[in-house]
């Protein structure tokens, strides 16, 4: 199983939306020294909406190649097409991923009965394990915890990223006595100290991207049971839980990697660069945490 600070890695772009490829190795070289447990390539955070099959397979295999086994590599393969989703998945496999993450279709807002279905259609098909991702306030629908329960038990299934963001969530999830070996993962960083306190196993991060070794030791210190270990780093980094999301996620976080001197600045419509009105906020985010001065 995976565990600790997971990044949910932006995909670097020139200014005028390349992908930046050595940019890209540069990051993941970055996050591996800094101590980051696990990179997800090209997931929301990613740009996955974004990027044309193409690219979005050649970023997983290029965070892959770069990574060279050093650390697990999740690519984001989820779709609103079971059948794009299982294409997604099998190339994903075919370039050396350890896992892949699936959203839940959005858009098209299936049943309950239709997410169970996707995903285990995904999963008899592709022998690759899988992690299914709930995030509602993207997709339009909420994978309630009984289907979750229900897709513990599906073979290659191994995990779930929670995103709805709301502690009582982490904890019906917990009391679902779900099977040993099945990861439960945080995708709210402003909840995920708590959630990992309770018994999550670790965080997809967003604020991972620009504070990966305060997330890999805050996240460490949760698994570990150290509670107020935890709770001090965290505070360091509630700004930045809180004001990488000002405006629409990656723009924040790309802009702040920009600052930082890590990224060019390219973003692709229908995102935009940052309001300077947002400025303000997120560089006083980056102070507070000590990853600039």
């Amino acid at each position: 199983m995976i565990k600790g600070s997971l990044v949910a890695l932006v995909t670097p772009m020139s200014a005028d939306g390349a992908v930046d490829f050595a940019c890209l190795d540069r990051l993941v070289e970055w996050h591996i020294a800094e101590g980051t447990d696990a990179i997800v390539a090209v997931g929301t955070t990613g740009e996955s909406a974004t990027l044309s099959v193409d690219e979005h397979i050649e970023v997983i295999r290029r965070v892959v190649l770069k990574t060279a086994g050093r650390i697990p590599v999740i690519g984001g393969t989820g779709a609103n097409s079971t059948s794009e989703a299982i294409e997604l998945t099998t190339a994903a496999k075919a370039v050396g991923v350890d896992a892949a993450l699936l959203v839940t279709p959005y858009y098209n807002k299936p049943p309950q009965e239709g997410l169970y279905r996707h995903f285990r259609k995904v999963a008899e098909t592709v022998d690759l394990p899988l992690i299914v991702y709930n995030v509602p306030g993207r997709t339009g629908v909420d994978m309630l915890p009984a289907t979750v329960g229900r897709l513990a038990a599906v073979p290659g299934i191994i995990g779930l990223k929670e995103a709805k963001g709301e502690l009582s969530r982490s904890r019906d999830l917990l009391a679902l006595g779900l099977p040993q070996g099945f990861a439960l993962y945080s995708g709210d960083d402003a909840t995920a100290r708590e959630s990992i306190v309770l018994g999550f196993h670790g965080d997809i991060s967003v604020t991972a991207n620009v504070a990966p070794r305060l997330m890999h030791e805050m996240c460490s210190a949760a698994l570990a049971g150290d509670a107020a270990q935890a709770a001090a780093i965290d505070e360091k980094l509630a700004a930045l839980h809180r004001d990488l999301f000002v405006e629409p996620s990656p723009i924040p976080v790309k802009w702040a990697l920009e600052r930082m001197g890590r990224i060019p600045g390219g973003i692709r419509l229908p995102l935009v660069p940052m309001e300077s009105s947002s400025v303000m906020r997120v560089e006083s985010a980056l102070i507070s945490a000590g990853v600039l001065s």
